[in-house]
């Protein structure tokens, strides 16, 4: 035990650096991944699977469910042809090359396996799984090849979840020390992102895009002294760079400020990414690993500056209208409400409230039809889909001098329902998906561009 104190206190300020999917995409792309990381720092490197593999997987897993055995048998083959090229060019050393090329294939008769299984949730991450464990090992040896002192800390050896979904990171802490200490002595730990183990023990994941929040999982289990999320955009932008041009990265957010962006939308980070890491204050960096000298996104605990830094838009989402003679003047009627969104384990994103009515939306209509039907047993409903909510955020935005000019776009575009005050770093507006893009174009001119001027 004490020797394991003893490697926790060593290990305890390395970073963590984690690279996604398009970073890990190629041989070129992992050539670059490894100039970052080889700087003489001990450091855990978080991987994701190879860019596409993952929705490759996933069609796998449902061809499976479908009984289309064939079609899920096709699809393996044509994943595992992709693979035979990149094994050629990453590794030229015939004794690993033969190496990473017999554990990938044993992935593969896995997933072959797999096809012929009858499909359940746990065959389903079973199969998810096998993207990050074959990245991660081909990744492990190519560092060998080129000299680095590279080991892997099998993330199921210590990630896992409780019942409620949620990481157990009492479990983490204490599996994650002993996992460095099986590891041996290295400059490099490699392990995987996304995946872990359930409360029962069965192989499962964090949701797509969990490697940023195994990071910082990691990061805060550590203790580590900085978590990097290397990705192919430089930092999080002001707005969303595919709908809107021009946009810029922010130089810095805090970290409450983050957990909306990512919440409401914004595709560089998890929305949980931020949370492991907040309470002991470990900062996280956003850096893009095609221009490793851009400063990217520091975030941290400081507000460094006030008003709205940032837009982002969520979409899928449902508006529901509940209207009742029976809330006026009557107590109890939104506690009624609520009790059936819990009931279906359906979380609410925005509310707004009248003498008459209450509205609000929802991400997931999967329960949709069951959740109107009982709250048609005492009001009349109305539903909205393929509606977006347009998020800004900024600290104590709510009350800066600048912030009346987002209210400029309300004459060019139809506003279903407004979120102002429930934070001071948020405001939220609802609008039909149809508008999504001009109102993000628009409140980028109003906010940023004609600020700039």
């Amino acid at each position: 035990m004490l020797s394991l104190l003893l490697l926790h206190f060593k290990i305890k300020r390395m970073k963590v650096l984690k690279f996604g999917g398009t970073s890990v995409g190629s041989v070129e792309n992992m050539t670059n991944v490894k100039t970052i990381i080889d700087n003489g720092e001990k450091k855990i490197v978080v991987l994701s699977a190879m860019s596409g593999t993952t929705n490759s997987l996933v069609a796998i897993a449902s061809h499976i469910e479908n009984n289309a055995r064939e079609a899920a048998l096709a699809a393996v083959t044509a994943l595992y042809e992709t693979y035979t090229p990149v094994l050629k060019h990453l590794l030229t050393e015939t004794t690993l090359h033969e190496l990473a090329a017999a554990y990938v294939l044993e992935r593969f008769e896995v997933l072959k396996t797999a096809c012929n299984t009858p499909f359940s949730s746990v065959l389903e991450n079973e199969i998810l799984a096998q993207g990050e464990l074959m990245s991660t090992f081909m990744f492990h040896c190519f560092l060998k090849q080129e000299g680095l002192r590279s080991a892997l800390l099998p993330a199921l050896d210590f990630m896992k979840i409780n019942a409620q979904k949620e990481p157990s990171f009492l479990h983490i802490e204490q599996e994650i020390t002993e996992a460095l200490a099986a590891a041996g002595d290295a400059d490099i730990y490699i392990t995987q992102g996304f995946i872990c183990l359930d409360a029962e023990g069965h192989v499962s994941n964090l949701q797509r895009g969990g490697s940023d929040y195994t990071a910082t999982i990691v990061g805060a289990a550590i203790r580590a002294e900085e978590v990097q999320i290397w990705t192919d955009i430089d930092g999080m932008h002001n707005n969303d760079p595919r709908f809107v041009e021009g946009t810029q990265p922010i130089a810095n957010l805090s970290f409450d400020e983050a957990a909306e962006l990512a919440y409401f939308g914004a595709k560089i980070l998890h929305p949980q990414t931020v949370l492991p890491v907040q309470k002991d204050g470990i900062p996280v960096r956003l850096k893009n690993t095609m221009d490793p000298e851009a400063k990217g996104t520091s975030i941290t605990r400081n507000h460094v500056e006030s008003g709205i830094k940032a837009i982002a838009a969520k979409d899928a989402i449902t508006a529901i209208k509940i209207k009742s003679g029976r809330m006026l003047q009557a107590h109890g009627f939104l506690k009624k409400v609520f009790e059936i969104f819990e009931t279906y384990e359906t979380s609410i994103d925005m509310i707004t409230t009248s003498e008459v009515a209450v509205s609000l939306t929802i991400d997931d209509d999967s329960k949709l039809d069951a959740i109107v039907a009982d709250l048609e047993q005492f009001s009349s409903i109305e539903v909205d889909k393929n509606q977006s909510i347009i998020c800004l955020v900024g600290h104590a935005i709510v009350n800066h001098d600048g912030t009346h000019k987002l209210f400029q776009i309300l004459k060019d575009v139809k506003i279903r329902m407004i979120s102002y005050g429930g934070s001071n770093n948020n405001i939220s507006l609802l609008v039909d998906t149809d508008n999504k893009i001009k109102t993000l174009q628009k409140l980028n001119s109003y906010l940023f561009q004609f600020a700039a001027v």
